[in-house]
This record gives structure tokens, sequence and C-alpha cells, in this order.
């Protein structure tokens, strides 16, 4: 069971993270207007995928990766569930769980062409963004004396990383001839991309493990998670007012 870092010897004052918090927000400020959607897809890569048809797998594989790499909102949310996993069986587990919703949305959204506004399902993704590092935070048990099933939670919002990327596809006029196989491969992709961000970010949590002060650390990290979150959702959320 994680620790909780608001109480007893871990318990860092909020004012001490005022600081960390200011960091993000003055970062989030600079870089989220240039990508107003966590999903956004790159102009060029925007060309390329309206102007190819028929079966093209590689190409495909390419972008999923590069999206996965690429994507703020799925680095974040993946950060903050494998925050305090410490056995790769366990992440395994987890990051399985958030790829089953992930790719299962994302097929069904395009292929079915299931239509949702993207700055509300972008929203939703900040919040995940926002629980995860509150759950970290032991603010559930807390606050209310339950915890929430984390593995339940992952799957969910999984399904919402993936619809958020399936709202920003059906904007381009893809063509229809080997669009399932464009897509399984556009998941594949997904996957590998994933594998690679989350083997650089284990890499970096191990050495930071092994630091004495982590636990304390760790209230800063997932309240600068937090913050991120609400900036994410409250671009979103601007965006879907102003829009």
């Amino acid at each position: 069971m994680k620790p909780s870092l608001f109480k007893g010897e871990f318990f860092v004052p909020v004012r001490r993270a005022y600081p960390y918090m200011l960091l993000v927000l003055v970062a989030c400020l600079m870089y989220l207007p240039n990508y107003s959607f966590a999903h956004g897809v790159a102009v060029g890569d925007q060309g390329y995928i309206q102007e190819i048809s028929g079966i093209n797998f590689f190409p495909y594989v390419y972008l999923g990766a590069k999206h996965m790499v690429s994507g703020y909102d799925h680095i974040l949310f993946l950060f903050g569930v494998i925050f305090f996993l410490y056995r790769l069986p366990h992440v395994a587990i987890y990051v399985s769980l958030f790829a089953i919703g992930h790719s299962s949305t994302l097929l069904l959204g395009v292929f079915a062409d299931i239509k949702a506004n993207a700055y509300i399902i972008d929203a939703i993704i900040g919040i995940s963004v926002i629980y995860k590092a509150l759950d970290n935070l032991g603010a559930w048990q807390r606050w209310f004396g339950v915890q929430p099933n984390t593995k339940v939670a992952t799957l969910i919002f999984g399904l919402f990383h993936g619809f958020g990327l399936a709202t920003k596809i059906q904007e381009f006029e893809i063509a229809q001839d080997g669009l399932l196989v464009n897509l399984i491969a556009f998941n594949i992709g997904v996957e590998i991309g994933q594998i690679i961000a989350l083997t650089g970010v284990l890499i970096v949590m191990g050495f930071w493990r092994r630091n004495p002060g982590f636990l304390r650390h760790a209230y800063h990290a997932n309240v600068l998670l937090m913050s991120a979150g609400f900036m994410l959702f409250g671009y979103q959320l601007t965006g879907y007012f102003v829009a």
C-alpha cells in the first residue's frame, strides 16, 4: 500500500509547494496555448493522413508511436499511475488496462464514427490527471475514508484517453479504404510509443526512489501533477465556452 503523503513524517505544508505550483502554472501557460488539444496532431501529419489511401501499415505504426511519445496528457496520467508501483508485474497490469481502454475507444470512435465534443473529452482527461495525483496524495482516504478501485479507474480513464484522439482523427478526411487495418497499425504504434515513454520514466523513477528524500519530494511531484491537470482541464473548458 502506498504511503499517505498527507500525514505523519511525510506531510509537507501546502505553502511550501506554492513555488512549485507557480512554476508548473507558468510552464503550462507558455506551452498549452500552442496545443489547444491534448491530442493535437502535427500539421505535417494531418496533411499526410488526408493524402494517403489504402493500407499503410508501417506509416500508421510510426504515427501512433509518435503520438504517444509526444502526448503529454498520456504521459502525465501514466506517470501518476506508476508513481507508487515498484514491481514490473504491477506496472504491466495497470499499463495493460490503460492500453485496453485507449485502444478500444480509439477503434470504436473512429470506425463507428461516434461523435463527441473534443473539448469536453480533453477536459475529462485533465480530470484523470487530477484524480491520480489526489489518489497518490492519499486524498480520497483522508477526505472520504474510501479508496477508489485504481484498476477500474485506470481502465475507465483509458477509455476517455482513446476517445480523445478519436475525436481529433474524425476531423480529418481519412480514406475509408484500409481504415480498419490502419487504425490497428496506429494502435500498435501507440503501444510501442507507450513502452518507449514508460521505459524512460521508469529508469528515472528507479534512480529517484533510491534517494532517501523520495517520499518528501513525492508530495511536491504530485502537487505539480495535479496543477498540470487543472491547467489542462481549465484550457479545455475555456475552449468549450469560447469556441
